[in-house]
Order: C-alpha cells, then structure tokens, then sequence
C-alpha cells in the first residue's frame, strides 16, 4: 500500500470512528407508536403492568403468542381463567370469536381493553362502541367508577389519551362499572359508559369491556393513573390470568435476520462497519498478486513397474514354466472377478457360460480353455508356448464386453 492509499484509509477510519461516536452519544428520541406489548418499556407499551399481573392472577400469568382459537385449544379447562386484551383496537373473525363465547359460556372471564373492538363475539353482546375522533390525545377525559366506595380512585386524563365509549348496550345483560366524562364544542359536559360487565351463559361467565386502554400503559401508571387501573383489574375475579401478547399494535414480527439486524442499534452499526470494511479490503487488496502454483507431478504407479521387472527378470532365466502358470492364474482370476464363474472344473459346461457371458464365439472360447488345461497337464513348457498362450488370451480379451 503506497503513501497516499494510506492516508485515504486514515482518513475513512477516522470518519467512522466519529460517525460511531455521534451516534452512540445522541439523545435517541422517545418512541410514541402503540405497542401494548408486555416487553416494550416505550410509554405506551405494558412492561409495567404485565410484571404487576401476579397480583390479580391465583397463579402463574400464562401468555398467549398465537391465535387465541389455537390457543384456546390447548389449555385446561378445569379451573376457570381470566383472559386478559388490551390493545387499541382488538377484532376477532369467526373462528377466534366462537372459541372466545365458548370459554366465557364455561364460567370464564373475558376482559377488552380497547379503543374500539368488533367481531362476532362482540356483536353477540349488543353493544357499541363509539369513538371521539376530534380532538385525538388532547381533549381532557374523567374516568369514574359508578360505585361509590371507589370514587377516590377515580381520574383526569389530560394527554395521551383517545377517548371512546358505548354508545349503545343490552341493559338487560350489562352493568356499567365506569364512566367517562368530556366537554363538547359548547363546553358542555358528556357522560358516557366507558366500563360495563356483560354476563353470558349459565356458569358465571363474563366479558368485561373497557375503552380506554391508555390507562394500562407504561406512561400512565407512572403519571399517578396506577390506581385506576388497579381498581379496573380488581373487577377480574382471583383466577389465574392469561394475558395475550398477540393481539398487539407492537407484536414483533421478525422475518429474516437482516431485518432483526437492522431493527437493532448496535448489530445495525455492526453490520455496516462490516460491510464498509469488507469494500475497502476488496479495493486495496484487490490487485494483488497471486503466486505461482508449482506444478505437482502426477504419482507413478509403482505396481506397475515392480510387475513389468519381475515378468523380465522370469523371461531372462528361461523360466517359462513359472510364467506361464502365474499368467493362467490371472487369467482365471479375471474370469471369476469379471464373469463370476467357477474355475475350479474347466469343462463343458464352463465353456459355455463363458463364451455367453464374455460374448466370444464357442469356438474360440473352446480353443483357449482347451490350451489352458493342456498347459496345465505339462510339467516343462517352452517360449513358443507362452507366445501361443498370451496370443490367445489377448485375442479373447479383445472381443469381451
């Protein structure tokens, strides 16, 4: 690397040092998006309230991460449960809402929390839910119990706040808990039911519905508002609670690993440092040159050689005999391994499976096993012999398949 490449890669070094450093020590600014989720400590998420939840519940807060009619499927029944939404808005289709009238039908708690909800199950309450679309997070709220012994529990939301409420209910079926109160455009005040209880089946079922979910919210329980959803909760009868985490505005919906990355602050960083890096690597180390690869000579194949020398050292002694039994040898060694027959009666019927199998003529293939056993039978044997033999078998090598 030359001077100059050098000081260009100072100079980008130092440039993304200074970018890494801005970005770790700028204040991150605060995220308002709806969440509802039990592991977002945002303001508007419920960190704080799903780790308060074991006050309520008579056991364990089981979390629900699926469709609440798959979930349902699975549960035990044998004790009745408290099912727990708060979200902004909450909807069910067919399925989730036959599951949900079901569980309430069996003696079960169904409490909502939502600025508004709909669905079948829904529907099948008679009520209605109306939202208060001016105005939106500004328009002061006062949320108040209809029993008398809770009215110091009652509050004034002044921000963050969407206020909805019923605008119609089954007064035969439901019982208003709470109300919300607001000024119109003439400053008047409104009273609304924003808390009502509607009791299903013939087991003690209930829903409990509720529409200000803000209420539950990191921002409002710490800003004086604990006691008021303290006292909604406090409604739930002491079963154990499941709380769903899936009906959520802020449910995390990884895909793919580059997008958890990228979500992510620190792996973000990482991943682009790495890239730039890997550039600069390829830019700078790009041309340079590679070494010669030597030329690795291919093995020789030594059998070979020890074979040919001791098949020369045989011939320059005369021993024909020696040769032309170990070449028989081979030959028949070659029939077993090739044509899988047996060696041991070179007769007739061996004749014949070897002229089919090795697709010679009869005749020839008669001829060279008839010269083999004849070789076999003498004791002494001349070169004109071992001609004759290695001519032979190399004629009927030849016309194999």
């Amino acid at each position: 690397m030359d001077k100059r490449s050098k000081i260009a890669f100072y100079i980008i070094g130092a440039v993304i040092v200074f970018m890494m450093i801005a970005e770790v020590t700028k204040p991150k600014a605060l995220n308002w998006r709806d969440s509802y989720s039990a592991a977002d400590k945002i303001p508007l998420g419920c960190y704080i309230l799903f780790n308060e939840l074991d006050t309520f519940s008579s056991g364990k807060v089981l979390t629900s991460e699926r469709s609440i009619y798959e979930y349902l499927k699975d549960i035990d029944t044998s004790t009745s449960k408290s099912l727990v939404f708060i979200n902004n808005y909450i909807s069910f289709d067919s399925e989730e809402s036959k599951a949900i009238m079901d569980f309430a039908e069996n003696g079960n708690t169904v409490f909502i929390s939502g600025n508004y909800f709909y669905g079948n199950a829904i529907d099948s309450l008679n009520v209605a839910v109306q939202r208060q679309y001016a105005n939106l997070y500004k328009k002061e709220s006062n949320h108040k119990f209809t029993s008398p012994s809770l009215q110091k529990n009652n509050r004034k939301f002044k921000d963050v706040i969407e206020n909805s409420h019923f605008s119609s209910l089954d007064t035969l079926k439901a019982t208003i808990l709470g109300t919300i109160t607001t000024k119109d455009e003439d400053d008047i005040q409104e009273v609304h039911p924003n808390f009502i209880k509607v009791d299903v089946g013939e087991k003690g079922g209930q829903f409990l519905l509720h529409t200000n979910p803000f209420a539950f919210t990191n921002y409002h329980l710490m800003a004086d508002k604990e006691d008021y959803a303290a006292t909604v909760l406090s409604y739930l009868p002491k079963q154990q609670i499941i709380w769903d985490n899936n009906y959520k505005s802020g449910r995390k919906t990884v895909t793919s690993p580059l997008r958890y990355i990228l979500q992510n602050t620190a792996l973000k960083w990482a991943f682009y440092i790495s890239m730039f890096g890997l550039i600069l690597f390829v830019i700078f180390r790009g041309k340079r040159t590679q070494r010669i690869i030597p030329v690795i000579d291919k093995l020789e194949n030594a059998t070979v050689d020890f074979t040919r020398t001791i098949g020369e050292l045989y011939y320059q002694h005369g021993d024909f005999t020696n040769i032309i039994e170990k070449k028989i040898q081979y030959f028949l060694e070659y029939v077993r391994r090739n044509y899988y027959l047996d060696t041991n009666q070179l007769n007739q019927n061996f004749i014949e499976k070897l002229a089919v199998k090795s697709s010679n003529p009869k005749e020839n293939t008669k001829t060279l096993v008839d010269y083999l056993v004849f070789l076999k039978s003498k004791i002494n044997h001349t070169e004109q012999e071992l001609i004759e033999l290695n001519k032979k078998i190399e004629h009927f090598t030849k016309h194999t398949q």
